[in-house]
């Protein structure tokens, strides 16, 4: 007569796809985990930090109104497209204002 192990199966015998379905339903669906820290001395708060983690897809945070990395330039080519052309603009204004203040200097310089 056998015993039947308490051992947890090795991850080739079955884990993987259990760990795939289990990834799978997570990013469907979205997981939420928050947590605070705080750091109190002689009842006196010095410091909190308040941590939030969402795990989802792509599909479904933006789903979810979270977008935040479109928006970002250092994530988003197209966002830093848009930063160059916001700066590349105002920058033309500020040079024509310049040149309304001078005209005369303006017309000397220019080639």
């Amino acid at each position: 007569m056998t015993t039947p192990s308490r051992l947890p199966e090795p991850y080739g015998q079955g884990g993987g796809a259990n760990l795939a379905d289990i990834l799978e339903r997570v990013l469907d669906k979205g997981v939420v985990i928050a947590g605070d820290i705080r750091i109190n001395l002689l009842d006196i708060e010095l410091l909190t930090i308040k941590l939030r983690l969402i795990v989802a897809s792509v599909d479904k945070a933006k789903e979810m109104g979270i977008d935040w990395w479109e928006s970002d330039p250092a994530l988003s080519s197209r966002a830093r497209r848009d930063e160059l052309a916001r700066e590349n603009a105002e920058l033309r204004e500020r040079l024509a204002r310049l040149e309304e203040l001078e005209p005369r200097r303006a017309q000397e310089e220019a080639p």
